[in-house]
């Protein structure tokens, strides 16, 4: 029933502003003139023309494919569309976007619930690839994550039965018992094995007091220790995780690049500055979990329990993100030139407004960082948030772009597993980003513009 309902109020959104939007702005606009005409192409048969500008895969026109062979019957009794190719219109092509955004809302529905997504975590890494190849990082990252709580799961299982043990040392006969109790729990715990890892992929894990005073270097030890000794498990547990990764490999050995096309203006960069630059916007995105009195105290107790150690970490990561905007700052041509996207006034209006703003705003970026590792810290272990942190960094920093959609999936693995109790927190964000949404739509709209130097219309977009 909560699916049906999610879907439903998703689809009460959806389906008036696409009503909208293909009403107002009918003809493809932006990266559409280069994406339509590519799907258009794959519904006329024609899978062998690319252009040379698309930087991603395929995996969303074969997607569209599907999705237009889906409605071609109605289509076809209501006169619609008499052919296939016909029926590859932009407003049927952007519908897709809408399809996807309800499904995407129920899986998120049941992570939120802690059911079982409808799709397989193996499955699902594999078509993220195909869709955009950074999820390459993303699936890795869930894997590790998997790898972790098995691991850890195992350690405490080894804990467990060593307690077992020298509690019952007294009799021969009670410790008989013992070892044939604690040798079929152990076999029912390695078949469920598969289970166990789809069941703590996602979700927060509930970890004991005596794993959560464990130091990251306790954990990582334990892991490697448990890893080893359960080898091979972990090895036909994640061995479809392993063929996306030499699938990846193989797709950069023969392009040359991460992305298809235009690749001289995505090269990979040095970027620091972008994790910085993430940091912020997702502290700003959730501001009601962050920008709290209660919360800045909360961070600041958890320094003052440890003031020598928490004043180093502090000084530390102040040095490296003065380093990353000074020496890695990276403004990209496109950046510059394209005055339709909100980063180009970010960057000309806050960053560069003055020569010292990029490091004003240093604090900013560190008091964010702090606060989520503070926030997962809560639920996850360390080494979780410290995987994170890397996984994020492997993905934003090569991007010489600055581009809101790079920091999409490492904020909603933040939210996902950030604990959210209290409902006015949901509330605010609720407002948040309905405000955020009505303005941007809004904006691109009713607000359009034309340049001096070329034809057309101009709208403002993310």
């Amino acid at each position: 029933m909560g699916r049906i309902a999610t879907a439903a109020i998703v689809s009460l959104w959806v389906i008036p502003v696409s009503v909208l939007v293909n009403r107002i702005v009918p003809d493809p606009y932006m990266d559409e003139i280069f994406h339509i005409p590519q799907a258009q192409k794959y519904c006329n048969g024609d899978f062998m023309s690319w252009d040379p500008m698309i930087t991603t895969p395929p995996g969303l026109y074969y997607l569209s494919l599907v999705h237009v062979a889906a409605l071609l019957p109605s289509k076809y009794v209501l006169q619609l569309a008499p052919s296939f190719p016909e029926a590859c219109s932009t407003a049927v092509l952007r519908s897709v976007n809408g399809v996807l955004a309800v499904l995407c809302s129920i899986i998120v529905y049941e992570i939120i619930t802690h059911l079982r997504p409808a799709l397989d975590d193996r499955k699902l890494g594999a078509m993220a690839v195909v869709i955009r190849q950074t999820n390459i990082i993303w699936m890795l990252f869930v894997a590790c994550s998997g790898v972790i709580d098995i691991t850890m799961a195992h350690q405490k299982d080894s804990v467990e039965v060593d307690d077992s043990k020298a509690s019952n040392k007294g009799t021969n006969l009670s410790a008989l018992n013992t070892s044939v109790n604690v040798s079929s729990n152990l076999k029912r715990r390695k078949s469920r094995g598969n289970s166990k890892a789809n069941q703590h992929i996602f979700y927060p894990s509930n970890t004991s007091s005596a794993s959560q005073t464990l130091g990251l270097l306790h954990e990582i030890q334990a892991i490697v220790l448990s890893s080893w000794r359960i080898k091979w498990e972990l090895l036909v547990s994640f061995s479809p995780f392993f063929f996306v990764l030499l699938a990846f490999v193989a797709f950069l050995l023969w392009n040359g690049s991460v992305v298809l096309g235009a690749k001289e203006a995505h090269a990979v960069s040095p970027h620091f500055a972008q994790i910085m630059y993430f940091s912020i916007v997702s502290a700003l995105f959730a501001a009601p979990l962050h920008f709290t009195i209660g919360h800045a105290l909360d961070l600041f107790q958890s320094f003052w329990k440890n003031r020598l150690l928490g004043f180093l970490l502090l000084f530390l990561a102040s040095i490296a993100s003065l380093l990353s905007v000074h020496f890695f700052s990276i403004a990209h041509p496109y950046l510059l030139a394209d005055n339709r996207h909100y980063t180009f006034y970010l960057w000309k209006k806050i960053i560069k407004f003055h020569w010292s703003m990029k490091y004003l705003l240093v604090p900013f970026y560190v008091y964010s960082w702090l606060s989520i590792f503070r926030l997962l810290g809560k639920t996850r272990r360390r080494i979780w948030t410290l995987v994170y942190f890397f996984a994020t960094s492997a993905v934003l920093i090569p991007a010489p772009l600055i581009e809101f959609r790079y920091y999409t999936i490492p904020f909603y693995f933040f939210i996902l597993h950030t604990s959210i109790n209290d409902s006015q927190s949901w509330l605010l964000i609720g407002i948040l980003y309905t405000v955020l949404n009505a303005f941007t739509m809004t904006m691109f709209l009713f607000r359009p513009f034309h340049w001096d130097h070329e034809s057309g219309v101009q709208r403002f977009i993310w």
